[in-house]
C-alpha cells in the first residue's frame, strides 16, 4: 500500500476546506453512528472473537461512550468552532482580539488494543468534530476487531477524508515515517517513546495517551464496604486490562485486613467468569505468561488459579508486597491486585512518589484535609475522589496523562482542542494611530509608554 499517496490525497481533500464546513463535520458524525450501530452485531462478534466480551460490556465500556462523543460533537461544534473574544491592551486600542480555532489538517490515530474500538474511535471522532482528515491504525492485536472496523469505515467514507490502516510494527513503522499534522497515540509508555521520536523528526505535535501505575489510597475514615465493591469493579473490568483500573491499594494499616476480607466477598459476589458475561480472556499468550510470572504463590490473599487454554486468570490479591517486588515494577495489566498497608498518609505518598507518574490516582477519604493534601501534593493524569474509573466517563473532564503516562488530553470539547490550532488575531482599527512607537524616539516618548504600558 503505497502511504504517501493516501496522505497525500488527505491533504488535497482538507486543501479543498470541505472539512472546515460545519454541515459536513456534522453529516459525517451522523454517519459514522449510523453505520456503528447498523453493524452491532458485527462488533459485538468481532470483539467476542478477540477477547470473549460480553455484549453488555462492549456496549457499556466501548459503543455507548462513542456513540455519546458523536452526539456532544454534533450538538456543540458550532459553538465550539466560534471564534472567542479577548481583552486588548491599551497599546493597541482601537482595535479588537480574538482566538480563532483552526483544524490542524491530516491525522495520524493510532489505537490500542484493551478497548478497541473505543480508544481508537474517539480520537477520531474528536478529529472529524475539529475539521481534520482522520487515517486511522487500530491495533492489530486484537484482529478481528481490527477487521471490522476497517470493513465499516472504508466501505462507508472517502478514504480522502476517513481511512483505516491495518497492519502491525511494520506497517505503523511505514506510517511514521510520513509527515503528518498530528499523531495522536493510545499504549505503552515503550511505544509511545518511538512514536514521539518518529514526530519530532518531522516537528509534529502529538498527543500520547499512556499508561501507569495508578493507585488507590485509602484512609481508616472510609465506607470499607462501599470503597471494596467500587475498588473490585474498577479492577476487573475487562480482566484488569484498562489503563485507568487501578493497579495497586495503598491502604491504612488499622483498616488492611478489614478492607481485604471486604475485597474478597465483592469479588465472590461477582462471580467473574466468561459465562456470566461480566469477564474477558487475557488478550494473548505474551501477556498471559507475563501476568503469572507477576504473581507470587507465597503472597497469594486470594485467587491465583489460571486457566491457560483459555487465557484465564481468576481475580487474584496479593498481600505482603512491597516496591521490590515485579509486580510493582510495572503496570500490571490484568486481574492481579497488589495491597500494600502504610501507616501514614506521608507514608503513602512518599510510596506513590517513587514510581512514575501515574495515568489516574483514586483517593478514598471523608477527611477532607488527607483528601486536599493528597490532591495537592501527587502529580497524575485524573482520578476521583471515593471512586474508581468513572471519572473516565464524564464528557466535561479533560483525560490524558502526564509525565511518563502521557501528554495532551481529550474527551469531548478537550478532544475538539486537542485537534485544533487557535489562531490569535488582533485586528486594528484605521481611525487613530498613536505616534509612540514610531521614530524619533524621544524622552517625552518614553514618559508615555511607561503611562500606558506600565
Amino acid at each position: 500500500m503505497d502511504y504517501q499517496e493516501i496522505i497525500k490525497a488527505q491533504r488535497t481533500f482538507f486543501d479543498t476546506n470541505t472539512t472546515k464546513d460545519i454541515s459536513f463535520r456534522v453529516k459525517e458524525l451522523k454517519r459514522l453512528k449510523h453505520v456503528l450501530q447498523e453493524n452491532e452485531s458485527l462488533l459485538f462478534d468481532a470483539i467476542y472473537k478477540d477477547f470473549k466480551k460480553s455484549e453488555y460490556e462492549t456496549y457499556t465500556t466501548e459503543l455507548a461512550i462513542i456513540y455519546q462523543e458523536i452526539d456532544l460533537a454534533v450538538k456543540k461544534v458550532k459553538k465550539w468552532i466560534k471564534k472567542k473574544k479577548v481583552a486588548t491592551g491599551v497599546a493597541n486600542l482601537p482595535a479588537s482580539s480574538y482566538v480563532i480555532p483552526e483544524p490542524y489538517g491530516t491525522i495520524l490515530v493510532i489505537g490500542a488494543w484493551n478497548y478497541p474500538y473505543q480508544l481508537s474511535l474517539v480520537p477520531a471522532i474528536a478529529a472529524i468534530a475539529a475539521g481534520c482528515t482522520v487515517i486511522l491504525k487500530p491495533s492489530e492485536i486484537p484482529i478481528h476487531t481490527s477487521n471490522a472496523m476497517a470493513q465499516l469505515i472504508n466501505q462507508n467514507f472517502d478514504p480522502q477524508f476517513f481511512k483505516v490502516i491495518e497492519g502491525a510494527v511494520q506497517e505503523t513503522t511505514a506510517l511514521l515515517k510520513n509527515k503528518f499534522d498530528k499523531i495522536f497515540f493510545t499504549g505503552s509508555t515503550s511505544v509511545g517513546k518511538i512514536v514521539y521520536q518518529a514526530a519530532a523528526k518531522h516537528l509534529t505535535p502529538v498527543t500520547l495517551e499512556l499508561g501507569g501505575k495508578s493507585p488507590a489510597i485509602i484512609t481508616e475514615d472510609v465506607h470499607i464496604d462501599m470503597t471494596a465493591k467500587r475498588l473490585v469493579w474498577a479492577k476487573f473490568l475487562n480482566a484488569g486490562q484498562t489503563c485507568i483500573a487501578p493497579d495497586y491499594i495503598l491502604v491504612a494499616s488499622s483498616i488492611h485486613n478489614q478492607l481485604l476480607e471486604a475485597v474478597q466477598k465483592y469479588i465472590q459476589k461477582a462471580a467473574y467468569k466468561i459465562e456470566n458475561h461480566n469477564y474477558t480472556q487475557i488478550i494473548n499468550q505474551r501477556n498471559f505468561n507475563r501476568l503469572l510470572e507477576l504473581i507470587d504463590p507465597a503472597k497469594v490473599y486470594y485467587g491465583g488459579e489460571s486457566t491457560a487454554q483459555d487465557r484465564i486468570i481468576n481475580p487474584t490479591v496479593l498481600t505482603e508486597v512491597s516496591l521490590s517486588d515485579k509486580v510493582m515494577q510495572e503496570e500490571i495489566f490484568g486481574p492481579i491486585l497488589p495491597v500494600l498497608a502504610f501507616d501514614s498518609i506521608g507514608d503513602a505518598i512518599t510510596i506513590v512518589k517513587k514510581l512514575s507518574k501515574p495515568l489516574s490516582c483514586y483517593i478514598f477519604t471523608t477527611n477532607k484535609t488527607l483528601k486536599n493534601k493528597m490532591l495537592n501534593e501527587l502529580s497524575f493524569g485524573g482520578g476521583a475522589v471515593n471512586d474508581a474509573v468513572m471519572y473516565f466517563m464524564e464528557k466535561n473532564l479533560p483525560f490524558g496523562g502526564v509525565g511518563d503516562s502521557g501528554m495532551g488530553s481529550y474527551h469531548g470539547k478537550a478532544g475538539f482542542e486537542t485537534f485544533s490550532h487557535y489562531k490569535s488575531i488582533l485586528q486594528k482599527s484605521f481611525l487613530i494611530e498613536l505616534d509612540l512607537k514610531y521614530a524619533p524616539y524621544t524622552a517625552g516618548k518614553l514618559k508615555w509608554l511607561k503611562k500606558l504600558i506600565g
